[in-house]
């Protein structure tokens, strides 16, 4: 059995933590906040991100880095995309050899992928693998069947974490595409807000299925673009996602866009959500990748400016709308 350090205690780290050490890892789970660390321990339940989800034996809290990363056969960060730059350069120092994210968005500051983070940080570069897939973190605490991707550079790597997560009710698959995998986590999110609008607009289930199926469109073209896998946005890390994000009131992006539909400001909106909404950052920054390879994405645009405060929500709606009609599929 392996040794991992999963780095951001959260829902979702602490939801794939339990997954890990229910397998039979040994797993040391991070937290910047000590007094998060010793209450996790005490109670073994993460009361403060995911209450009722008990945590397995093997799993220890902690809120030492070295200590977490001490003797760790790889590392799992599971923190907002604001922090992962930050986090990455907490580990230059440690070069560690494998390093896995289940982070979903795009960098804040470069606008671009994880994984570029990854390899302009860190000397040597490590074997690098995306976790991504339709799957709330409370499902998955719960021990509800999950099925997810995991993309990596290293084939010896894909192995080994599809190896350590795989049970009876988490399944994982295995993948080479990094960029479809991370493009398809990042841009649900953003059009999660959209539908999250519609629906708190009143707009109707035809509306919804409409910005779900236009929105792979908008995934696809920038897939295309940006040279990934055609399969893998029609699959878990692509469809699947988008799907599972865009029509559950799990998703915090669908509820943030509802909120917004139902007339809260975006600042009420956020508030209400009470946790990291990742679309409403998102969107900006895949305006700006979208805009660099020349890709329309009205849908995302949409978003991007709604949530700017640039477009009133109606005549966003009617925008989209009143688009210039052409074929459905072609250029």
């Amino acid at each position: 059995m392996a040794t991992i350090a999963v780095l951001g205690a959260g829902a979702w780290g602490t939801a794939l933590a339990s997954v890990l050490g229910r397998n039979g890892h040994v797993v040391q789970l991070w937290t910047r906040d000590a007094e998060h660390a010793a209450a996790i321990n005490a109670d073994r339940v993460n009361h403060r991100h995911l209450p009722d989800c008990p945590l397995p034996q093997s799993l220890t809290a902690t809120a030492d880095l070295d200590a977490a990363i001490a003797g760790s056969d790889w590392l799992l960060i599971a923190v907002p995309s604001s922090a992962f730059r930050g986090l990455i350069e907490c580990l230059a120092p440690y070069r560690p050899s494998k390093v896995v994210w289940a982070t979903k968005g795009l960098e804040s500051q470069s606008g671009g992928f994880l994984h570029g983070v990854v390899e302009a940080t860190l000397d040597p570069i490590p074997a690098m693998a995306v976790i991504s897939g339709p799957s709330f973190a409370a499902e998955v605490g719960r021990g509800l069947p999950t099925a997810i991707t995991v993309a990596a550079s290293d084939g010896e790597l894909a192995a080994e974490v599809v190896g350590a997560f795989h049970n009876e009710r988490f399944r994982p698959y295995s993948s080479t595409d990094m960029i479809g995998v991370e493009l398809g986590g990042a841009v649900k999110n953003v059009l999660a807000v959209a539908t999250g609008v519609s629906d708190g607009l009143g707009l109707g289930a035809n509306a919804r299925a409409a910005l779900v199926t236009r929105g792979l469109a908008e995934i696809s073209r920038l897939g295309a673009a940006l040279g990934a896998d055609p399969q893998t946005l029609i699959g878990l890390a692509g469809m699947g996602d988008l799907l599972l994000t865009c029509t559950d009131d799990q998703s915090r992006n669908r509820r943030f866009g509802f909120a917004l539909g139902r007339g809260a400001d975006v600042d009420t909106a956020l508030a209400s959500v009470g946790s990291t909404v990742e679309g409403a950052r998102t969107a900006a920054e895949l305006h700006s990748l979208a805009t660099r390879h020349g890709v329309e994405m009205p849908i995302c645009n949409m978003v991007y400016r709604v949530v700017g405060g640039d477009t009133p929500l109606e005549q966003a709606v009617r925008e989209l709308m009143e688009r210039t009609p052409k074929a459905e599929f072609g250029d």
